[in-house]
C-alpha cells in the first residue's frame, strides 16, 4: 500500500444548507488534513481515506454567522475542535465509488456514504502525476447534535435540516 498526499491548495470541503426555506447558504472549511492510503488510485476499493477538519475554520462569508456556527449552538469548537471522517468500506458502482465511513461531529459518530467520482489523472508542469476526485453526500444535521433553529413568522424555520457536503481533492504520490 502506498501513501498519497492531498494537495490542500487544490482541494476543498464545502457544504450548503437551506436558509429560511427559500435560499441556500454555502460555506467551506478553510483548514483540514487528509490521509489516503491505497495500492493505486486507479481503483479505490482497497483504499483507506480519512479527513480531519478544523471546525473553527468554517467560512460562510459572514463573520457573525461563522461565530454562531462555532458556538455551543452548533459545532461548539471549544469542546469539539475537529470534525472527522474515516472510511470503513469502498465499493465500485459503474464509474463511481460508494465511499462509506464514520463521520464524527461533536461526539456523535454515524455512518455516511459519499458518492465519489474519479475525475482522472494528469501530469503537472513539474512532472508529477496528480489524480482528481469529487465526492458528495447529504446528512441530517440534527442527527449529529446540530439542533439549533429559529421558527419564522411564516411557519418555516431559519436553518434546514439537510446539509449537502461536497469534497474535491487532488492527490499525488507521497
Amino acid at each position: 500500500m502506498a501513501k498519497w498526499t492531498v494537495d490542500l491548495s487544490h482541494s476543498s470541503i464545502d457544504f450548503q444548507v437551506k436558509h429560511m426555506m427559500v435560499t441556500k447558504v454555502k460555506g467551506t472549511f478553510d483548514s483540514f488534513s487528509a490521509n489516503v492510503v491505497a495500492e493505486s488510485l486507479e481503483d479505490l476499493t482497497d483504499a483507506s481515506i480519512s479527513f480531519d477538519i478544523d471546525a473553527a475554520m468554517i467560512n460562510t462569508k459572514n463573520v457573525e454567522r461563522d461565530n454562531h456556527l462555532k458556538s455551543g449552538d452548533f459545532f461548539d469548537v471549544d469542546n469539539f475542535p475537529s470534525i472527522k471522517f474515516q472510511s470503513t468500506h469502498i465499493t465500485k458502482s459503474d464509474e463511481d465509488y460508494n465511499l462509506t465511513g464514520d463521520l464524527t461531529i461533536k461526539d456523535v459518530k454515524k455512518p455516511v456514504t459519499f458518492k465519489v467520482r474519479y475525475n482522472g489523472k494528469g501530469t503537472n508542469p513539474w512532472g508529477v502525476d496528480v489524480y482528481g476526485f469529487e465526492g458528495k453526500t447529504k446528512i441530517n444535521r440534527e442527527e449529529f447534535g446540530l439542533t439549533w433553529n429559529a421558527t419564522l413568522e411564516t411557519g418555516g424555520v431559519l436553518v434546514g435540516k439537510e446539509i449537502k457536503i461536497s469534497v474535491a481533492i487532488e492527490v499525488n504520490k507521497a
